[in-house]
């Protein structure tokens, strides 16, 4: 018999019944089938530290939900940039997420040849927490709240200085920003790290300081350190009877962020799903509590959200580190 061509109908059931097999397929892709494999969680730390705590808590609640291991996986190095190279050049296919500190923010501006684009080649997924920076100072100091520091910057130009952590923290662009908002000369002193930072305002050779909350909070405790502010823009909720900056100088915002990115070119419906699940992991009661006991506030956003906060990071501290002129020796 001739090998007739398929009759019009033919075909159209033919393609039909090539689609339907085909939709699992796509569907998978896009997530419904996710995750099939192990999921690898990087942390742009080495082990230890609160970083560390909440990825591996989420690792052990995501790895429940989804059924499939959570590995967490270190990259140290380069101040978060060496582990958040390993997400941006990661294959875009949802089994790679990543860590992220507030440094992503701040990283384009202070290191200008970073080796990824942070708003080409990552994708937010959902803020995790916020923990809140405060302004300190030494008991000797005779002030008490955010107008009388302002007012005593002003009698005493050149001769208020504050410690943090080191040049390029976020607690260092916090009080170049108050400076530059509220029209004040504050001398910045950088520190390796909070502790000798802490130690030196304590002991009266600097007379402020801005450290995370809950790092310092136990000075204030002994009285060995006064809390002039909260550097956020919404009062603390383990703490709201402390002020804030903002109510002084308004539109004033600094805080300390964790959240979840990964690779641009996740399909936007696989991302929502994570998003989804890791905004109900991060509130539910055990993790919530575990996180404000380490001084952080639970928030679980959508990929939305965190992506807007980014945006919206990046711009405020790139015209924060180019107003003060500040440079990484």
């Amino acid at each position: 018999m001739p090998d007739f061509p398929p009759r019009p109908g033919r075909r159209s059931a033919l393609a039909a019944l090539l689609a339907a097999a085909a939709a699992p397929r796509l569907s998978a892709a896009q997530g419904e089938a996710w995750p099939d494999r192990p999921v690898k969680l990087i942390v742009p730390f080495a082990p230890g530290g609160p970083t560390d705590t909440i990825a591996r808590m989420l690792a052990e609640k995501m790895q429940a939900a989804w059924q499939q291991p959570v590995v967490v996986d270190y990259k140290p190095g380069g101040g978060t940039i060496t582990g958040t190279n390993t997400v941006a050049r990661a294959p875009a296919d949802g089994y790679t997420l990543g860590m992220a500190i507030s440094a992503l923010m701040i990283n384009p501006s202070m290191q200008p040849s970073l080796p990824y684009d942070t708003r080409k080649d990552l994708a937010a997924v959902s803020q995790v927490a916020l923990t809140h920076f405060g302004l300190f100072a030494h008991p000797s100091l005779p002030v008490d709240t955010v107008p009388e520091l302002i007012a005593y910057a002003r009698k005493n130009p050149g001769k208020l200085s504050y410690a943090t952590p080191g040049v390029g923290t976020g607690t260092h662009l916090a009080g170049e920003l108050l400076a530059h908002m509220a029209g004040i000369e504050l001398v910045h002193v950088p520190y390796k790290g909070s502790s000798p930072a802490q130690q030196d305002v304590v002991g009266g050779r600097v007379p402020l300081l801005f450290d995370v909350m809950f790092s310092a909070m136990p000075y204030v405790e002994d009285k060995r350190l006064k809390l002039i502010a909260l550097a956020s823009p919404k009062r603390a909720a383990s703490h709201p009877d402390i002020p804030l900056i903002a109510e002084t100088v308004p539109g004033f915002s600094a805080m300390s962020t964790i959240g979840i990115v990964e690779p641009a070119g996740v399909p936007a419906d696989l991302r929502r799903r994570v998003g989804a699940d890791i905004g109900r992991i991060v509130k539910a009661p055990d993790l919530a509590a575990r996180m404000q006991q380490l001084g952080m506030e639970p928030v679980g956003s959508t990929p939305e959200q965190y992506a807007a906060l980014i945006d919206a990071e990046i711009d405020k501290w790139a015209k924060v580190v180019k107003t003060a002129g500040i440079r990484i020796e």
